[in-house]
């Protein structure tokens, strides 16, 4: 699925991976934490290789929050959220714990959902609960694949613009697959841009959506317009079909 791959991923901020279907965004994120083992080459974590590394150790750095989550444990949401506490092998709940919970809940705006059952949730619900779980996880670094997924407009907007803002306020660096080129352009500080297993440009948005670039990646037509410095994507009609 991935051949030469090389990146590196230092400084705080938003990193958008975009890249058509099949391109081998997942499969890469998925290695950043071990989920999956390359074959061959190395993901360093803070200089030490994953391989080496225990799940717990890695937790300690790294949050994941999935596209779409399978639990369907009858488990309060507020309950399902204090699971990102889970750290070191420690289960008791600590007042401080509830707060960082309470407040991931609020700033995801299902503070109401508190006592709800997890298994009783719409598809859109239960991303936000993810992204909250993720958030009280307090990593240096957090991934997220399709955060927007499941969401209306509004949200796709507000968790955008929310993890472009975390990434700078808590100097956390911030992956997100992301398939809206808009999205990606409009709050990304950096893109990462994938086919066919590989890596085929990286940059600010200004550096890598171009029209060209975007018409022999996805085979449509589209032009470009600035939108208060940032290029907007205006789509034509496939090349082929």
């Amino acid at each position: 699925m991935l051949r030469n791959i090389s990146l590196s991923l230092e400084e705080p901020g938003l990193y958008c991976i975009v890249g058509p279907n099949g391109a081998g965004k997942s499969t890469l994120i998925k290695c950043f934490n071990r989920l999956i083992r390359p074959s061959s080459g190395k993901v360093m974590l803070d200089g030490k290789d994953v391989s080496g590394m225990s799940f717990r150790e890695i937790s300690e750095i790294v949050a994941y929050v999935p596209v779409s989550t399978n639990d369907l444990f009858s488990m309060p949401v507020v309950s399902a959220v204090l699971m990102g506490r889970r750290k070191g092998g420690r289960w008791r709940t600590s007042g401080e714990d509830l707060a960082k919970a309470s407040k991931a809940l609020k700033i995801m705006g299902i503070e109401d959902l508190a006592d709800r059952r997890f298994n009783e949730l719409s598809a859109g619900q239960h991303q936000k609960v993810a992204i909250a779980r993720g958030l009280v996880q307090e990593p240096d670094i957090l991934i997220m694949d399709e955060p927007t997924a499941n969401l209306d407009v509004k949200h796709q907007v507000y968790v955008a613009e929310f993890l472009r803002a975390v990434s700078v306020a808590e100097g956390m660096i911030v992956v997100m697959v992301c398939h809206d080129l808009n999205i990606a352009s409009k709050y990304a500080h950096r893109l990462i841009v994938m086919d066919d297993g590989g890596i085929v440009s990286t940059g600010t948005p200004e550096e890598v959506m171009t029209a060209d670039f975007i018409s022999s990646l996805y085979g449509v037509e589209c032009r470009i317009v600035d939108d208060s410095g940032r290029p907007h994507i205006i789509l034509g009609s496939p090349l082929e079909l």
